[in-house]
């Protein structure tokens, strides 16, 4: 019977004839907006000059932005060495027993923090990773909304700045969505079930968050953003497809829970992927209510189709602690059997431990991400700050236990040697 699910040569053919007809009128709209913006060619070179870390730091010194001081710290701090080396926070966990351990450097596991709102708590974090040897994460997720942070003293510039010197992966989440207004059943976090229903980009809202990702990667370099809606991620293939480097990684509110799901988004990954095999799906955030064979599944998915390395499957293990799953929720035990033997995954910690969440007086909410900072008091912003740093000791609990079983981990790079 698995030869009667054969995808003919006829209807491959049919898809590019469709796809790349002069008449098609949906993909003729698509690439409008990207002409906007120029070839695919002088699209990639604007990218890449506003990405260049003099040309960061330069506009912050031309804005007289007070994040140029605490960068310039943290380049000092990093070329001090003031970090942790791995193998001395191994030997801090384990004593002289890790000197003869070998560990799975094949299944580093990514350790991912959510969400990094704003740019003065990663100097907080650092600070403390210095002072108690702590571990920062390899990968930041942000979901502040973008012309509010662009409008902060260049707290888009001071991220994309701190990335580079810190030797981090991270993504955006832009503000085209559902939240902005173009779902007209969304009535913003009073009425967040209508997520269950997608997110969405209805309309011609996928248009404009292609418009609004080649803005912020020809203005700021930033080539990674979060993605969404089923239409948007097709988008971002063709952006790829056309030669643009952008990426993208699926956020959880895709709510892709099963193999199933996931070998359908694999699949189109796959068929839109580049000539050399590449596809612009770097991270693929599944659904809180998977299991570890579910994941197992994926991941077998995932390298029959070739895609092993280009796709991190990002997995929850702490989550915010009120507004968006029963808790306690806590998947790090799990998480270590999966590391056994699945490379290329990512721990997210978007809580802190539900041990140290529950005795909070504000714990960490989901619907805090919706707040604007204007309307945030500094009594306010303390009790965010301390939220964020609990989901940083929540990452340095992961990395620990990964630790202790002779598993390994991706930090940021630039700041925690050999």
């Amino acid at each position: 019977m698995n030869d009667l699910l054969r995808v003919t040569q006829k209807s491959f053919d049919e898809f590019n004839q469709f796809l790349t007809s002069k008449d098609n009128a949906v993909v003729g709209e698509f690439l409008r907006v990207v002409s906007k913006y120029g070839t695919p060619q002088e699209i990639n070179a604007k990218a890449e000059a506003a990405r260049q870390l003099p040309n960061l730091l330069g506009r912050l010194r031309n804005m007289n932005s007070p994040y140029l001081n605490k960068l310039t710290w943290l380049i000092e701090e990093r070329d001090k060495g003031s970090f942790v080396p791995i193998s001395q926070y191994r030997r801090q966990v384990l004593g002289e027993k890790a000197d003869r351990m070998f560990f799975k450097e094949g299944n580093a596991v990514t350790l991912e923090i959510s969400a990094m709102q704003y740019f003065p708590w990663l100097i907080v974090e650092a600070e403390q990773a210095i002072l108690k040897q702590d571990i920062m994460p390899g990968r930041f997720i942000r979901v502040r909304k973008m012309k509010e942070q662009e409008a902060d003293n260049g707290d888009t510039l001071a991220m994309a700045a701190a990335m580079q010197i810190v030797g981090a992966s991270y993504v955006e989440t832009l503000d085209t969505k559902g939240t902005d207004g173009s779902n007209v059943h969304l009535g913003g976090p009073a009425t967040i079930t209508g997520y269950f229903g997608g997110i969405g980009q209805p309309n011609d809202h996928a248009l404009k968050w292609v418009d609004e990702c080649l803005y912020y990667y020809t203005n700021y370099g930033i080539n990674q953003v979060l993605n969404i809606n089923p239409g948007t991620v097709f988008l971002g293939y063709l952006l790829y497809k056309l030669g643009i480097d952008i990426t993208f990684k699926i956020s959880v509110f895709m709510g892709n829970d099963n193999p199933y799901s996931v070998l359908w988004t694999l699949a189109m990954a796959r068929l839109m992927s580049r000539e050399d095999g590449t596809s612009p799906l770097a991270g693929f955030n599944l659904s809180n209510s998977v299991n570890n064979e579910t994941i197992l599944q994926s991941a077998y998915i995932r390298q029959e189709l070739g895609l092993e390395s280009n796709v991190r499957l990002e997995h929850h293990i702490t989550e915010a602690y009120k507004s968006i799953v029963r808790q306690p929720y806590d998947r790090r035990d799990e998480l270590l059997e999966l590391a056994m033997t699945v490379p290329n995954i990512a721990a997210k910690h978007e809580g802190g431990d539900p041990e140290v969440e529950i005795t909070r007086a504000h714990p960490s909410d989901i619907l805090d991400y919706f707040r604007a900072k204007s309307d945030l008091s500094p009594d306010d912003m303390a009790l965010l700050e301390q939220n964020y740093l609990d989901k940083h000791d929540a990452v340095n609990h992961t990395a620990r236990a990964l630790t202790e079983k002779g598993l390994s981990f991706i930090a940021a790079r630039k700041l925690h040697r050999i």
